[in-house]
C-alpha cells in the first residue's frame, strides 16, 4: 500500500516536491521557532543561490543525457585564479582569466564526450581531479585574499534589501527557463536526451549542442565561483568540495531523469530550495556538517531511486 502511494505521487513530480517541501518547513518550524521567518527564508535562498545557479546549467546537461561533476572544482579554480592574479594583471583581466577557466574545462569536457566518445562520467571525473589539483597548485595550497572594495560589491552588495546573489539567481532562473522553453537550442537539448539518433536524423547538430552545453555548464560554475570569492573576500582551493553532489541531488530530486530527455527548470528550483531548507534547518539545530553530508547523500540516493521508479511507471 505504501509502495503504491509512493508510485502514485512520483507521477506528479511538482506536487510530490511541494508536499515534501511543506513537510520539511512544518517540521523545522515546530522544532526550531526561528526557522519560520522572513529573515531565515532570505538566508535559505542566499545559501541556495550558488548551488541553484549551477544546478540550472547542470539540468541542461543531464536533460541532454550527459553529466558534469567537475563543476565544484572549476568553481574553486576560477575563484582562486581571480584572487591570485588580480594584483598582477588587474581585476578586470583576472575576472576574464577566471571565466577562461570555465571555457577551457567546458571545451575539454565537451570535446572529450563528442569527439573522443569518452563517457561523460569518466570525462568529468578526470577534469574534476585536474581542476581541483590546479586550484591547490595556483597558490601553493593556500587561500588567496582579495580585498578590492569594487569586487566585494559583486557578491556582498544589496539591491532593494536583497543580496545581489539572490538577484543573480532570479535572473539566471528567468534566462534558463526561457532557453529551455522558448528556444530551438532548448528544444534540441530535449530531443538529444530523448533519442540522440533521431535528433541527428532530424538535422540537429548533436555534437555542437553538446559542446555548447558543456561549455555553458563550466562557465556558469566559474562565474559562480568568482561571485562566491567576492562574497568571502578570498579564493580557497578547497572551496566547492562536495558542491557537485548537492547540485546533482537537487537536479534529480527536481524530476530530471538521469537517462535524459526529461526535466524542468522549475523542478530543479524546487529541488534546490528543498535541500537548502533542509540544510538550514539542520544548521539551526546545530547538526554537524558531516551529518548534513550524510543526509544529502541519502536524499540523492532516494532521488535516484525515484528516477528509476518513474521509468518503471512510464
Amino acid at each position: 500500500m505504501i509502495y503504491k502511494l509512493i508510485k502514485d505521487n512520483v507521477k506528479y513530480d511538482g506536487i510530490f516536491l511541494i508536499l515534501l517541501f511543506i513537510i520539511i518547513i512544518s517540521t523545522f518550524t515546530i522544532i526550531s521557532p526561528c526557522f519560520f521567518s522572513i529573515m531565515n527564508f532570505k538566508n535559505i535562498i542566499l545559501y541556495s543561490s550558488a548551488i541553484g545557479i549551477i544546478a540550472l546549467a547542470e539540468t541542461m546537461v543531464i536533460i541532454m543525457g550527459g553529466l558534469d561533476i567537475s563543476v565544484g572544482s572549476v568553481y574553486a579554480l576560477a575563484g582562486i585564479v581571480v584572487a591570485k592574479f588580480h594584483t598582477i594583471v588587474g581585476l578586470k583581466y583576472a575576472i576574464l582569466l577566471g571565466l577562461l577557466v570555465g571555457v577551457i574545462f567546458g571545451l575539454i569536457n565537451g570535446l572529450s564526450v563528442t569527439k573522443l566518445k569518452i563517457n561523460p562520467l569518466i570525462t568529468t571525473i578526470a577534469t574534476m581531479s585536474i581542476a581541483r589539483g590546479l586550484a591547490f597548485v595556483v597558490n601553493s595550497g593556500s587561500t588567496a585574499a582579495i580585498l578590492d572594495p569594487v569586487f566585494g560589491k559583486l557578491g556582498r552588495g544589496m539591491i532593494f534589501g536583497l543580496s545581489n546573489q539572490i538577484w543573480y539567481y532570479i535572473l539566471a532562473f528567468i534566462i534558463f527557463y526561457i532557453i529551455m522553453k522558448k528556444t530551438i537550442y532548448g528544444k534540441s537539448i530535449y530531443a538529444i536526451g530523448s533519442n540522440e539518433r533521431s535528433a541527428l536524423f532530424a538535422g540537429i547538430k548533436v555534437d555542437k549542442i553538446k559542446l555548447m552545453t558543456y561549455v555553458l555548464s563550466a562557465i556558469i560554475a566559474a562565474l559562480v565561483g568568482i561571485i562566491q570569492t567576492s562574497q568571502m573576500g578570498a579564493g580557497a582551493p578547497q572551496a566547492g568540495i562536495g558542491l557537485e553532489m548537492s547540485v546533482i541531488a537537487a537536479v534529480i530530486l527536481g524530476g530530471t531523469s538521469l537517462d535524459g530527455g526529461k526535466g524542468t527548470i522549475i523542478g530543479t528550483t524546487l529541488g534546490v530550495l528543498l535541500i537548502g531548507s533542509l540544510n538550514n534547518g539542520l544548521l539551526l539545530k546545530s547538526v554537524s556538517s558531516d551529518w548534513q553530508n550524510i543526509i544529502t547523500g541519502g536524499i540523492m540516493l532516494l532521488a535516484i531511486a525515484g528516477d528509476q521508479l518513474r521509468k518503471e511507471i512510464d
